[in-house]
């Protein structure tokens, strides 16, 4: 598929916007652009549309990838591992682009074929499992069941934020290259690739965990909260009410970056929230959202920091 001048164009705006380097000069131009007629406002839309939904996909390839080379080769097949892995064999490095961001979704991404549950942008939803095992999932995060012992359940979070209980059964959620396992015990655990940090953050609600990598092991209690990625790990006390006030319809905030926090809030609403001003995105943010109120932010965004909204199609905002 050939996108037209007017979309590749479109697509060239889109891509500055998310490149980390956009200017208050690009908005202005941005703006213009828009304003040259009904089409190229429309172009602009679908275009960030597309960047929109296809975001998230590119994030569950990178965690899926790392899914298949940790699981053991006795695994009996069934659909997703012929169709990942069958695919993942013989694609090359463009076909593997496609399968992350199928133009326009002309076809399902690899994270669709990868997650038994899945949630989008904003949406909510409650998953149980036999044996007393329960499963919330927050916006944007993809869960995929994983082959466990009698008795014991297993699932892997491919990418996003869960909120998990367990009363009296061995479970266990993996996320990129470790296992947390519990038997009586409430956890929250977020796996949101961004290129940052300690990617992977695990909160103990209630009871105990053990994480586990191979032959390491890291026990947690009550109130307590591990971050990991491939380079190491950090154990501290962990702000229950941070971590777990999106189970009550809440973003909580304390002294965070502009930039972390309208990261966060597009995870919530529809389009995107871009800041285009480098001196703002490094002020402190503290309050409490609601999550249902995801665009009234904007306003106490704006007064809070003097800061001007412009609004655009698709859902897009300019902070600067």
């Amino acid at each position: 598929m050939k996108f037209d001048p007017l979309r590749r164009e479109a697509v060239g705006w889109v891509r500055q916007l998310t490149s980390g380097q956009a200017t208050a000069a690009d908005a202005e131009a941005l703006r213009s652009w828009c304003a040259q007629s009904a089409e190229h406002a429309a172009a602009f839309a679908a275009a960030s549309r597309l960047w929109r939904d296809l975001a998230p996909a590119g994030r569950n390839v990178r965690a899926a990838a790392m899914a298949r080379q940790s699981r053991s080769a006795s695994r009996p097949l069934n659909r997703r591992v012929l169709l990942g892995g069958g695919l993942a064999a013989a694609a090359s490095a463009a076909g593997v682009y496609a399968l992350a961001r199928p133009p326009l979704g002309l076809w399902p991404s690899w994270s669709e074929f990868a997650a038994d549950y899945r949630t989008a942008t904003g949406e909510q939803r409650s998953v149980a499992l036999p044996g007393d095992v329960s499963i919330r999932m927050n916006v944007q995060t993809s869960i995929a069941l994983r082959p466990a012992d009698p008795g014991v359940a297993r699932i892997e979070l491919l990418s996003g934020e869960a909120a998990f209980g367990t009363t009296g059964r061995s479970f266990g959620v993996r996320a990129a290259d470790r296992w947390i396992l519990a038997d009586n015990a409430q956890f929250d655990v977020r796996y949101v690739p961004a290129g940052g940090e300690r990617p992977v953050c695990v909160t103990c609600l209630k009871g105990a965990l053990k994480v586990e990598r191979g032959a390491e092991v890291t026990a947690m209690k009550e109130g307590q909260q591990l971050r990991y990625d491939a380079r190491g790990e950090s154990l501290a006390a962990a702000d229950i009410e941070v971590a777990s006030a999106w189970q009550r319809g809440f973003l909580l905030f304390r002294f965070t970056p502009l930039a972390d926090v309208v990261e966060e809030i597009n995870r919530y609403r529809p389009g995107r929230i871009f800041i285009v001003n480098a001196e703002i995105a490094r002020l402190p943010v503290s309050g409490r959202f609601r999550i249902d109120r995801m665009d009234e932010i904007l306003t106490q965004l704006q007064q809070a920091f003097d800061a001007r909204v412009r609004l655009l199609p698709g859902g897009i905002v300019l902070l600067s």
